[in-house]
């Protein structure tokens, strides 16, 4: 016989009794972190620092599924997407504030889930849940959450500031996100046209584990302080290489030169894209969601990362009016369009 879960219902604790359920057992880890949840404002002392400060809303049905998004892996997406935008900003992520707002559906249980995955997130990169906000909602689930953050002056790298001549480099890997989402897309259409089907995710722990538990390169953001490395720009990919690029060069007012054999394709996308009919370069520039970092470089700065783990130079800033520019591995140069993620 099953065991039986037990389903507390939201209500029963009311507002302040499930902000309390919920983060009571979050630790404090940042001196900085003067007052967290339980008074009227977080309060946070950043001497010497500026402060850093970025938001995401992740919406049910536009941003995750739950049919295939654990709600664990969904909490501890939310945080490190926002942490994520910090790190771009060469900067340390300290505080965040989670805000919920929620169905009848979802019970204390469900919550539990996900600010457990919350809460791992919180210890994995020593950043303390300082406040938030609960309401209700009439359909679905939404998460928004504020990352608050330290840069030191003269360290903040910016969207802005790239310039001609610099080079171009990407950490990690691109287009296995998306290519995880499409597996999970694929599954879920087969189980709901036959509930009998079982998932079949041909033992791709890779791909779907980078769309469902990303992680933020906050180890890129301590190698660049030990080899002395502040970028001249940089964004993470979050809509896609295409577009996060565009960003920096219509920011900056500059072109750019990037060289199909420098963007880097893990083995399983490249495999997986050529399995669904798609171009792997195509897949790698436009899917979005990888939260790695794009960046550029002034050349001289070029023996700081050539031998640094997982940084691959991707291509050259040009003049804008060249623009925005793939030169493939079969030598033909086609422009690059902002094809990625599109919030509206």
């Amino acid at each position: 016989m099953a065991e039986q879960t037990t389903r507390t219902d939201v209500n029963t604790l009311g507002e302040f009794g499930l902000i309390e359920h919920l983060t009571g057992n979050f630790e404090v880890k940042n001196s900085s972190s003067l007052k967290g949840v339980g008074d009227d404002a977080a309060v946070i002392d950043n001497g010497g620092f500026l402060t850093l400060v970025s938001t995401d809303l992740l919406v049910e049905g536009i941003h995750f599924d739950l049919m295939y998004s654990p709600l664990k892996h969904l909490g501890y997406k939310a945080v490190v997407v926002n942490l994520s935008d910090i790190y771009a900003m060469n900067g340390r992520p300290k505080q965040v504030t989670v805000s919920i707002a929620i169905s009848n559906r979802f019970s204390v249980e469900a919550l539990d889930e996900l600010y457990a995955g919350i809460r791992a997130a919180c210890e994995h990169y020593q950043v303390d849940l300082v406040g938030g906000d609960t309401s209700s909602s009439n359909k679905g689930l939404l998460i928004s959450v504020t990352a608050i953050g330290q840069g030191e002056p003269g360290k903040v790298v910016y969207r802005n500031t790239a310039r001609v001549g610099d080079l171009i480099c990407i950490t990690g890997d691109v287009g296995a996100a998306y290519l995880g989402l499409q597996i999970l897309e694929r599954e879920k259409q087969l189980f709901l046209s036959n509930a009998a089907i079982q998932p079949d995710l041909e033992g791709q722990t890779y791909l779907i584990g980078r769309q469902l538990k990303p992680e933020a390169r906050k180890d890129m953001i301590e190698m660049f302080a030990q080899q002395q490395l502040i970028p001249t720009a940089m964004i993470d990919i979050s809509d896609g290489v295409s577009s996060d690029l565009t960003h920096i060069c219509r920011q900056s007012g500059v072109g750019a030169f990037l060289e199909e054999s420098g963007v880097p394709i893990h083995p399983d996308a490249q495999q997986m894209a050529i399995k669904f009919g798609l171009d792997p370069i195509t897949t790698a520039l436009s899917g979005g969601e990888d939260y790695e970092l794009l960046f550029t470089i002034d050349p001289n700065d070029v023996d700081k990362v050539k031998y640094l783990p997982d940084i691959y130079i991707a291509g050259e800033i040009t003049p804008a009016a060249d623009g925005i520019q793939l030169h493939t591995k079969g030598g033909n140069i086609h422009p690059i369009t902002a094809q990625g993620w599109k919030h509206f």
